[in-house]
């Protein structure tokens, strides 16, 4: 099957299969859409069309997923819980799995049959991760987990998490983390809900006490956690990068231009520039995360550049509120019963600031950047050296 052969499977498998939009559903009833659509693709060969066969990928390329996302883009699919699953834990457990890791855990995320959720952020440690201090301490043929997380997007349907712990305090705080997969469903685990702006709930703060999981569980290497975090953060950075302008989102290029024709706003020249410049920015973010994805499945993963795509999807998305403003005007602070249109656009943009701050602020990234694809002089680091025990982060005082 060559990839216009695939494209027209997909148009036809998503214009039969793809749900209507499940906005104004209950989220039990959302993640069971959710879950029934995800398995339907999965089957159809359209979900992990770059994976490895071997570990339940179709074994397909770059040329197929993008012919792919490019069909889905017109629908409004309910792919949100498994984006850090299928995004970000996904493909590290490709990159620093075992064998035995990657036959169990992928297939079943794949299908959406297990959710994963990212556990890196804590209350004295965002966006300076390695400062965490939720602890794993080995007890015979088990780690024993305590601690908080904190921003945990999904957990509340998660079924496994991957988890960043501090192993040997006696070593430096980027030397002594190892990361671990961990079942949300053990006893000890508490997820509860943070509400943001929006008036939703999409994070959620994650307890651990006296959690037991398997010596086997251990994602890469132990004390390697730093490695395995800074490979996790960059698929996170593409795949945050590269979701938020598909085509059912409010600020996206198409539903701007369809907004200011019903404003009858679309025949101003201002508007129109604006306009033109939203779908440049989405065409080139697009290539630029093709290429990425293009480039792991040849083997090189995206790195520092991760960080290039999730600055450039944070910008743009402000340049989107932007020009919603610019078309909208009073109107979108008000809108009539019943608008739900109007209605996602002011969800839309209160969840705009998030996206400066998740998966790495837009300083974290423009730091990455300078460092470690310009080649910059990195900021002093003081405590670099410094055995984590005796440091002064977050909550912790030195002894």
């Amino acid at each position: 099957m060559n990839v216009d052969e695939f494209r027209v499977k997909a148009r036809e498998f998503l214009a039969s299969n793809a749900p209507p939009p499940l906005g104004d559903r209950a989220p039990a009833e959302v993640l069971q859409e959710a879950k029934r659509f995800q398995a339907a693709a999965y089957d159809a060969g359209l979900i992990g069309i770059t994976w490895p066969a071997e570990y339940g990928g179709a074994g397909l390329t770059a040329a197929e997923q993008q012919a792919y996302d490019e069909e889905a883009a017109h629908f409004d699919l309910p792919s949100g819980p498994f984006m850090v699953g299928v995004g970000m834990c996904g493909p590290t457990l490709l990159d620093l799995g075992t064998p035995e890791q990657k036959s169990r855990y992928l297939p079943p995320l794949l299908r959406g049959e297990e959710i994963w959720c990212q556990l890196f952020s804590e209350p004295g440690a965002g966006s300076d991760v390695a400062s965490l201090q939720t602890r794993a301490v080995r007890e015979g043929d088990e780690w024993v987990i305590n601690g908080q997380k904190v921003w945990t997007s999904g957990a509340q349907w998660s079924d496994f998490g991957a988890l960043l712990a501090r192993t040997d305090p006696d070593v430096p705080k980027h030397r002594g983390i190892t990361m671990f997969a961990i079942d949300m469903h053990a006893p000890g685990v508490t997820v509860r809900p943070l509400r943001d702006m929006t008036g939703r709930a999409p994070f959620n703060e994650v307890y651990f006490d006296d959690v037991r999981i398997p010596a086997d569980a251990v994602i890469g290497e132990v004390g390697g956690g730093w490695l395995a975090a800074v490979t996790m953060l960059g698929h996170e950075r593409v795949a945050i990068g590269g979701s938020v302008r598909r085509g059912s989102d409010p600020l996206a290029y198409d539903n701007l231009v369809a907004l200011a024709r019903r404003l009858g706003r679309a025949a101003d020249p201002v508007v129109r520039g604006r306009l033109a410049e939203i779908y440049a920015r989405e065409q080139v973010l697009g290539l630029f995360n093709s290429r990425l994805r293009q480039e792991a499945d040849a083997g090189s993963p995206p790195g520092a550049r991760g960080s290039v795509s999730k600055l450039a999807g944070a910008l743009l998305l402000w340049r989107a509120v932007d020009t919603a403003g610019l078309i909208a005007g009073p109107e979108l602070t008000a809108w009539e019963p019943g608008d739900s249109a109007a209605e996602e656009i002011a969800i839309a943009i209160n969840a705009t600031p998030s996206s400066s701050i998740a998966g790495g602020s837009n300083q974290i990234q423009r730091n990455i950047i300078g460092e470690r694809i310009l080649g910059l002089p990195k900021e002093p680091q003081a405590d670099r050296d410094v055995p984590f025990r005796d440091l002064k982060v977050g909550t912790q005082r030195p002894a």
